[in-house]
């Protein structure tokens, strides 16, 4: 039960930074620091606490609020209502609110990106749930990660839409959360674009807006809004008339999400890639408010993707590439309303990665395609959980089996790297004697090159865990097939980027990539272990990988 005495509610305004007032299920403070922070446990149920201010409903998410010793503390930034009174209401009559506590600082500041499963070179948030990442966007020298988030637990829920910027791709810096949940529902997947050209109206003092186009769920339906925003995607303003697309009725489902959003200079448009039911629509608008369905292609699953890409790098000879969130895809040609397949589906990357995106509003200068998926990778026992793979750059090759998507890590990723050892013709003995020193290293890219001389299965081990298995039998690597360029080549190339949790490996250049948790076998001690009959390994490579957190591991 609460306590009453004068001298326990002086200690909890002492706490909350401010006087307070505290009721069997509210509580009632000023807001005079940055933060506050809450105790979280999983042995709780959720249940629905609200912020209010002046009366008005500010926030509204469910929270495993802990009694007693936590699992973890979350927070929720309350730096737009200083020197506000809010009224905290939970459905509590135990006391737990007594533990939320104003400060400056997020609770666990001290160990924060120096956790025991905390990704070293791959984004993830300081707090909380994350997955989809949501409108990739450069602008003005920083590149915009917006992100599925629950900020107020490790498991999915309470969607909101977290912020992230870098200026290289590499070292990101978390910002508040960007998108909260509304009267419409919690904050979807969706996109960001710079509206030039004022097509929606909201620009300010010759100054464009950024504008975000998502999706808002509820319980009965999925409906698509947008957003805008004057400083730099820090903070976002609604648009009153939302929802701005609403096609429940038309498809008979509540499965309309996820819109991709991009100007299409040819027709002089917005288009916008809407997963819809059973595949990908397409809209077209004149102002990002009111939208013209132009056409629909079965066979896809959330998360929309629509871009150009060159042959070969030649810009004379280009393709279009749709593909979904299983990063399944299809070459062919789009006129604005409709897009043409050329060839059936096909995949360059398996494994931990989904729902990936890629950037808008690329330099024409740089070029490049520039994606992120997330990495659906476990953060055993943290208060956070979830990362993002490594920014990858997008490029379409001819080969013999047609035209087909690569991907490689961007060339910002090489700053990441320590000093170099690297060595060439080795037997598989000197090989490993070469790794043997590397075995416990936290963080770590290979890239090796290796001959089989047996139609059999070889390649590289890490305590057990295969990195790299090539069965040139049955054609696979890591048990899913895959057949080079060269069909009759014995050597295969990998470039292998371990993390503390994760592990990518792009394989021949990025023609078929893979990524997955590493989990080391806990009875095996062999350490790094190139394993096959008579094996020759070509090229190896082995650097340590640094840490974008600026802290010691």
């Amino acid at each position: 039960m609460i306590k009453s005495s004068h001298c326990a509610l002086c200690v909890l305004a002492f706490l909350l930074g401010g006087a307070s007032t505290v009721k069997a299920d509210s509580l009632t403070l000023k807001i005079t620091k940055k933060y506050l922070n809450f105790p979280v446990s999983h042995q709780i149920d959720r249940k629905a606490m609200s912020i209010k201010v002046d009366g008005k409903t500010e926030r509204m998410f469910d929270i495993r609020l802990a009694i007693g010793k936590p699992d973890y503390w979350v927070f929720c930034d309350m730096s737009e209502f200083q020197n506000k009174n809010v009224t905290i209401e939970y459905p509590t009559t135990d006391g737990r609110l007594n533990q939320l506590y104003q400060d400056n600082e997020i609770a666990g500041k001290d160990s924060l990106f120096k956790e025991q499963n905390r990704p070293q070179f791959h984004f993830s948030s300081r707090r909380g749930w994350n997955n989809d990442p949501n409108g990739l966007l450069y602008y003005e020298g920083e590149y915009h990660l917006f992100y599925q988030h629950n900020p107020y637990e490790r498991e999915w829920g309470n969607m909101h839409w977290g912020h992230a910027v870098s200026r290289d791709l590499i070292h990101w810096e978390e910002l508040p959360v960007a998108l909260y949940p509304d009267e419409h529902g919690t904050m979807f997947s969706g996109s960001v674009v710079v509206d030039y050209n004022n097509t929606a109206g909201f620009n300010k003092e010759n100054s464009p807006a950024l504008v975000a186009i998502y999706t808002a769920d509820n319980a009965e339906k999925q409906i698509q809004c947008i957003a805008y925003s004057h400083d730099k995607g820090r903070t976002w303003k609604k648009y009153a008339k939302n929802p701005v697309i609403d096609s429940k009725a038309k498809w008979n489902s509540k499965d309309t999400r996820d819109p991709k959003v991009f100007w299409h200079k040819p027709i002089n448009k917005w288009v916008m890639v809407l997963n819809e039911r059973d595949g990908h629509s397409i809209y077209n608008s004149d102002n990002l408010k009111d939208w013209t369905f132009e056409s629909h292609i079965t066979g896809f699953w959330e998360c929309p993707e629509l871009f150009e890409l060159a042959v070969n790098g030649n810009p004379d000879n280009t393709r279009w590439v749709m593909y979904g969130a299983s990063g399944s895809y299809m070459v062919g040609s789009f006129d604005g309303k409709k897009f043409t397949p050329e060839t059936g589906k096909h995949y360059f990357l398996t494994g931990s990665s989904y729902a990936a995106q890629t950037f808008t509003n690329i330099p024409q200068a740089d070029g490049r395609r520039i994606q992120i998926g997330w990495g659906r990778i476990q953060a055993k026992d943290m208060p956070f959980n979830m990362l993002m793979l490594l920014p990858v750059e997008l490029s379409l090759h001819s080969t013999k089996n047609g035209i087909r998507m690569y991907s490689k890590p961007v060339k910002e990723v090489d700053q990441l790297e320590g000093q170099v050892l690297q060595k060439h013709n080795l037997t598989i003995e000197e090989a490993n004697n070469s790794l043997m020193p590397f075995a416990n290293e936290p963080c770590m890219r290979i890239k090796t090159k290796f001959r089989l001389s047996h139609a059999t299965s070889a390649g590289l081990k890490l305590f057990g865990q295969s990195l790299v298995d090539y069965d040139m039998n049955f054609n696979l690597v890591n048990g899913v097939f895959y057949s080079p360029d060269d069909c009759t080549s014995m050597e295969i190339e990998a470039d292998i980027i371990i993390d503390k949790t994760s592990v990518e490996v792009f394989i021949d250049g990025g023609a078929y990539s893979y990524s997955f948790e590493r989990k080391a076998d806990p009875n095996n001690t062999s350490g790094f272990q190139f394993f096959g009959n008579n094996i020759e390994v070509l090229d190896l490579r082995i650097c340590k990988m640094n840490s974008i957190w600026n802290t010691n591991l």
